[in-house]
């Protein structure tokens, strides 16, 4: 287990020890979620958001599911319609 010891300046800042840092993968700018769980506080990174994670939040009703012939038809007709002489 990583450890390390740090000291809170008067504005309230503390430094990550470098083994935590390295451990936990976090540079300048990272963001740290502080929990104080009883007498104890526990710092975790916060995670990185996956573009599925954003959909789902955006999007929680999913489309319902088409056929992959249902797929090429449109994209068929798309391009059709997109490169139709006129």
């Amino acid at each position: 287990m990583a450890r390390g010891h740090s000291k809170l300046t008067a504005q309230g800042q503390v430094s990550v020890p470098a083994p935590i840092r390295r451990k936990l993968g976090i540079g300048p700018g990272a963001v740290l979620e502080w929990n104080a769980e009883g007498d104890e506080v526990v710092v975790r990174r916060v995670g990185q958001y996956s573009s599925e994670d954003v959909h789902r939040a955006l999007f929680p009703q999913a489309p319902a599911r088409k056929s992959l012939a249902d797929m090429k038809a449109g994209i068929r007709r798309e391009m059709k319609r997109r490169h139709a002489k006129r």
